[in-house]
């Protein structure tokens, strides 16, 4: 028995070039194209993009099912209000009929195409202004082996496809699965592929949804987008405080309202925490919007420099509205309602808190401080507890006190 290899007959492809390097140039002699970039029809995301869709980008967007990924997009390719193409690999064009009608959707330079095989696909989208696929995952080409989803099938997909766009000057959307661990499923060689990754975040039984930029190569990466989900689909929301603002915020046991940052834009958000004596021997501490180490520090800051027993009692805190809150600044707001709830009593009329809390219990500055006070004014709110009115949580927890 001898062994031999049999050769594979790999098809050229279309896109192949020549092995000829092309002529270095020197940053003075490269040309800048003037292309203006394209408004997508929704003041939110052209905010999280930097101004727009730029020509020939490929933007992923990424986010839990039913998040509203395919419903943002699909409002994009009518709004744009030229020759737009969505492409499907999961809906059949009935089924997308029925969302575009109940959206509202009646573009008449918007196409539909349902394929997964990605040269099929090629030949449909020379033509166009904009592209959304939906989604990535769903597409295969046949000169690979592997189903669609596979490392490689993605992989080779997304090359194709962002050759393409880069070719012809044609902005492509695709649409991404996340998996349980929370990141988009297939390679992470993808994130790095694309111009632009958007993530899409709430709670999908809620009416709020964050749009977060995780990478931009065409704009900052600190900006983020404020919609709100209804029957008509997603819905910019341009005073996104009083979204996350509760009518009794603030007056009552356990809710503090505090100022934070999302990119560059503040934002006033109610913190409510409700502490109960436990029934268990480990006492629980559960954190909604909140990151679960830095309840636990605080706790135990409370504990130790405030000589609270929070020992024997669980512990759970909530930011209203679904969002998430992952800088330092709210530490403050998340203890005083911790003691707010403790003490069972309601902080002063018209509060609002920010500020760092440190391991010995010294309240740290943050940035960006005045743009926070300035919308805290904005809306109403006159009492600010901030690292520059007291320098430690014993005198904000005694202020509480003393002023309720």
């Amino acid at each position: 028995m001898v062994e031999t290899q049999e050769e594979l007959k790999v098809q050229s492809s279309p896109f192949k070039v020549a092995k000829t390097a092309g002529k270095p140039l020197k940053l003075s002699e490269i040309k800048i194209s003037k292309k203006p970039r394209i408004s997508s029809g929704i003041s939110e995301l052209d905010r999280v993009l930097g101004g727009g869709i730029v020509p020939g980008s490929v933007i992923l967007v990424a986010g839990e099912p039913g998040i509203g990924k395919s419903t943002i997009l699909l409002q994009v390719a009518e709004a744009i209000k030229s020759k737009a193409l969505y492409i499907s690999g999961e809906e059949s064009l009935q089924q997308i009929k029925i969302r575009a009608e109940r959206l509202g959707v009646r573009g008449k330079d918007l196409f539909f195409l349902t394929e997964t095989d990605v040269d099929a696909i090629l030949g449909a989208i020379e033509e166009q202004k904009l592209v959304v696929v939906d989604s990535i995952q769903t597409l295969y080409t046949e000169e690979l082996s592997g189903t669609a989803g596979s490392v490689g099938q993605v992989r080779e997909c997304a090359s194709r496809l962002l050759k393409i766009a880069k070719s012809k000057d044609i902005p492509i959307f695709l649409i991404g699965h996340i998996t349980k661990e929370g990141v988009i499923a297939g390679p992470k060689v993808l994130e790095h592929m694309v111009d632009a990754v958007l993530y899409i975040e709430g709670e999908r039984y809620g009416a709020a949804r964050i749009l977060r930029v995780a990478k931009n190569r065409f704009g900052a990466v600190d900006e983020v987008g404020v919609f709100q989900m209804t029957d008509k689909g997603m819905v910019a929301v341009e005073n996104p405080s009083k979204l996350f603002l509760a009518k009794q915020a603030g007056r009552v046991a356990g809710s503090v309202v505090t100022a934070t940052i999302e990119g560059t834009r503040p934002l006033l958000v109610e913190i409510q925490a409700l502490v109960v004596p436990t029934q268990l021997a480990i006492p629980r501490r559960i954190g909604q919007g909140v990151d679960y180490s830095r309840l636990q520090m605080i706790v135990a800051v409370l504990t130790k420099m405030l000589r609270l027993p929070l020992g024997g009692y669980d512990i759970y805190v909530n930011v209203t509205g679904g969002l998430k809150i992952e800088e330092p600044a709210a530490d403050l707001g998340i203890a005083l309602a911790i003691i707010s709830s403790f003490k069972n009593l309601p902080l002063p009329p018209k509060s609002v808190c920010f500020g760092e809390l440190g391991l010995l219990g010294e309240v740290r500055e943050v940035r960006q401080s005045e743009k926070r006070k300035k919308e805290a004014k904005r809306l109403g709110f006159s009492n600010i507890i901030s690292p520059q009115n007291f320098s430690s949580i014993n005198q904000a927890a005694k202020t509480l006190i003393h002023n309720s």
